[in-house]
């Protein structure tokens, strides 16, 4: 993947003075995480301070986002993120221009909960925000830049069921995603078109 170049392109939306927040969009499977964390690492090599969050972090616990009075993909698609609090805990703040120093809930999925972390983001920041679905209206405003990572269903399904085997096994594994995760996604792409409006795309073939 085009890590320099997409750290390069980081480096030129920075301004000095700014918090910078990017957004590492992408359906599941699509390397989301290993750009995120790659990116970190250069960016900080280059003397950048950088944060990043994951959106799974700001998930509502399972009786939300496993509410059996809807569709499997309805609960995925828009029970399953706490993005009020991401947004009025973290996102506004940098947006009015203040640090950030205060302790967030982040979701712990061995209790189903939130534990308590200190999150510190000085002015001039550049904080990366990885997950799914970011091109949303719920999302609208929040982000300087829009990073996709494009990458065919085949693919991603291969790189799914070698990551996922906590699901079970792999017709587990083919059932939740054909019932939740793939026609949310499809829903995405249809009504967000995401390639089409991010600032940088990533193709992968």
């Amino acid at each position: 993947m085009e890590t320099s170049k997409i750290a390069a392109n980081i480096q030129k939306w920075y301004q000095p003075h700014h918090t910078l927040i990017v957004g590492i969009d992408g359906l599941g499977g699509a390397g989301k995480s290993t750009l995120s964390e790659s990116l970190y690492q250069l960016l900080r090599e280059e003397h950048y301070n950088v944060v990043v969050l994951h959106i799974d972090d700001f998930i509502y616990p399972k009786a939300v986002r496993y509410d059996e009075r809807y569709a499997a993909w309805e609960c995925y698609y828009d029970r399953q993120w706490r993005y009020d609090y991401l947004v009025e805990e973290i996102v506004k703040p940098i947006r009015q221009g203040n640090p950030l120093s205060k302790e967030i809930e982040l979701y712990d999925k061995e209790y189903d909960g939130y534990h308590l972390y200190q999150m510190d983001i000085p002015i001039g920041s550049i904080v990366i925000i990885e997950g799914v679905f970011l091109q949303r209206k719920e999302l609208k405003g929040v982000f300087d830049a829009m990073i996709y990572i494009d990458v065919p269903e085949e693919i991603r399904w291969q790189r799914v069921l070698a990551r996922d085997g906590y699901i079970g096994d792999s017709h587990q594994i083919q059932e939740k995603y054909e019932n939740r995760y793939f026609p949310a996604e499809r829903y995405y792409l249809k009504t967000c078109v995401p390639k089409e409006n991010a600032d940088y795309v990533i193709e992968v073939s």
